[in-house]
């Protein structure tokens, strides 16, 4: 399959596709609106089918593992998963603890559709995020990028606790979830939607 089908792709980012926040300031390299809401909405485009696809199922309220252990992806619906701020192991509790599968998500103004930005998985959902992370670092860059365009981001982390306990089941699943939403930025997907917010320096 081709993944750049209007054959854009390569000039987006000046065949820079590898810059982070600091690199973005030292190379002076102007990431416009146009070119950051052309980036979006090719992500868009892959995912909003399966947002469609899957808005009628609810993981919270049931499994969608069958009896083989097997998990049915076509019915994993990441809008039911309540969104909550980046910032939420600051909180003095958390709802959420053990294995789980997380998702980072963004709402970008001018688009009807949601953007699943990274996906992870965890074996302590209520430590994942604190410390270092790589998924922050990219997130920050991407922040930055949109703030200095004048355009607002609306970021959010979601998790789903019905996932094996078991880490390489766990793992198996957050592949398949990678492949399926072809988030942009996993590294698995870094050279196909030429992501300019992931490079380490």
């Amino acid at each position: 399959m081709n993944p750049d089908p209007d054959g854009t792709q390569g000039e987006l980012f000046i065949n820079d596709t590898s810059i982070n926040s600091n690199s973005i300031k030292n190379r002076n390299l102007s990431l416009t609106t146009v070119v950051i809401e052309k980036w979006q909405a090719k992500i868009c485009r892959h995912q909003a089918k399966l947002f469609n696809d899957s808005k009628e199922i609810d993981c919270k309220q049931a499994s969608l593992f069958n009896l083989e252990g097997n998990a049915d992806l076509e019915r994993m619906n990441p809008l039911k998963l309540t969104p909550l701020p980046l910032s939420f192991w600051r909180w003095p509790t958390f709802s959420h603890d053990g294995p789980a599968i997380y998702l980072v998500m963004d709402r970008p103004k001018k688009s009807s559709n949601h953007l699943l930005l990274y996906v992870g998985e965890t074996i302590a959902a209520e430590r994942r995020w604190k410390g270092e992370h790589d998924c922050k670092s990219y997130l920050s860059a991407y922040s930055e990028a949109l703030n200095s365009c004048g355009m607002n981001c609306q970021l959010s982390i979601r998790f789903w606790t019905d996932v094996p306990r078991n880490t390489k089941a766990r793992r198996k699943l957050e592949q398949l979830l990678i492949k399926r939403w072809l988030p942009p930025f996993n590294k698995e997907n870094w050279s196909r939607w030429a992501t300019p917010f992931t490079a380490e320096i």
